[in-house]
């Protein structure tokens, strides 16, 4: 089966506090913790989350910017197969139970933001998989690759 359109969540670790320059949005300070970035993938989803691990990259994105840092890495992606876009529905459950980095991944949106900051990692997992599951949207998450290949 071949994944094409895809709404996605990133779980991300920042490892250490610090300011990072986010393109046209300037220096943001993240903090250590996690966070979820909310994306989607309209044309196919493989190529994309590739991209988004991948250490070689052209910065096209904000959270391009942000997991170029040494000290940020992706440690879990949950994703749906589907037509329907739903990024801002998972924003807006996400984002109750952790603080919104404004204007950060929305700018093709009226969202404030698309990447939510939590400090605990295990807070951080359960609310991406609570949201799917609250929603009743089907997911995955990386192991589901190593079953397609």
């Amino acid at each position: 089966m071949v994944v094409k359109k895809s709404t996605y969540c990133l779980i991300i670790n920042k490892k250490n506090e610090s300011h990072i320059n986010i393109g046209a949005l300037g220096k943001i300070n993240f903090k250590k913790g996690f966070y979820i970035y909310i994306g989607s993938a309209m044309n196919s989803l493989i190529p994309r989350i590739k991209r988004h691990l991948s250490d070689n990259k052209k910065l096209h994105w904000h959270v391009d910017y942000l997991l170029k840092d040494k000290n940020t890495n992706v440690e879990e992606v949950f994703f749906n197969i589907s037509e329907k876009k739903i990024e801002c529905e998972l924003v807006n459950f996400i984002s109750k139970k952790g603080l919104k980095i404004d204007k950060f991944g929305c700018s093709d949106c009226n969202c404030n933001s698309h990447l939510i900051y939590f400090k605990n990692s295990q807070v951080c997992l359960n609310r991406a998989e609570n949201t799917f599951n609250d929603l009743k949207i089907e997911y995955h998450d990386l192991k589901y690759f190593k079953k397609i290949k």
